[in-house]
């Protein structure tokens, strides 16, 4: 702690201990006031944020502006995925299932399985807002595209990385993402293999 905030570190809990020696707070009611399942639900969304930091879903989830660190997420479309509208760079169709090529902030790729843009995972609808904790485990855990069976999920997403995580994790993760502001951003669908390119 730094020397100037100790003291005021100090007076803190001084005022805490004269309050509770006088009578004025009862330290039952204190921890009474945080529930057992708000507290599980704060440490969920805490893990989750950590986690989500760590691994790098803003790397290709959140657009990015090119800022003075070079490229820097765009807070306002945080978890966002490819914005819908932006046109692809152009790249040499001829030669794209050579290469895995991505676009500049990284929220779309091409390859040999197409074309595949980053989705939505902020707590819109367009995004996971409306996603139960099961489809979001079971889109992490078996790869599949909303967590339903309509279709895998598809390179770079390194869902099979993300499978091993626990439960607990994962709940955490869906959590914090719950938390995050909601980005209205309807991710447009992925270009198959030799498919018109917009």
């Amino acid at each position: 702690m730094r020397n100037g905030y100790r003291p005021l570190a100090l007076l803190g809990i001084a005022a805490l201990l004269f309050d509770l020696s006088c009578g004025q707070l009862d330290a039952g009611s204190i921890a009474e006031s945080i529930s057992p399942a708000a507290a599980d639900s704060a440490n969920k969304v805490q893990r989750g944020a950590y986690l989500v930091n760590t691994m790098g879903c803003d790397d290709c989830h959140s657009p990015k502006k090119f800022g003075l660190h070079g490229p820097e997420v765009d807070t306002n479309l945080r978890f966002g995925g490819y914005p819908a509208g932006r046109p692809l760079p152009p790249f040499d169709t001829g030669t794209a299932h050579k290469w895995v090529l991505f676009a500049g902030d990284l929220t779309a790729a091409v390859g040999p399985w197409g074309v595949s843009f980053s989705a939505n995972i902020s707590s819109d609808p367009t995004g996971i807002g409306n996603w139960t904790e099961a489809q979001f485990i079971r889109c992490l855990r078996e790869g599949k595209w909303l967590g339903l069976d309509d279709r895998p999920l598809l390179p770079p997403m390194p869902w099979q990385n993300f499978a091993k995580l626990t439960d607990r994790d994962l709940k955490s993760i869906y959590a914090f993402l719950k938390t995050t502001k909601p980005v209205n951003n309807t991710v447009p669908q992925p270009i198959p293999p030799g498919g018109p390119v917009k």
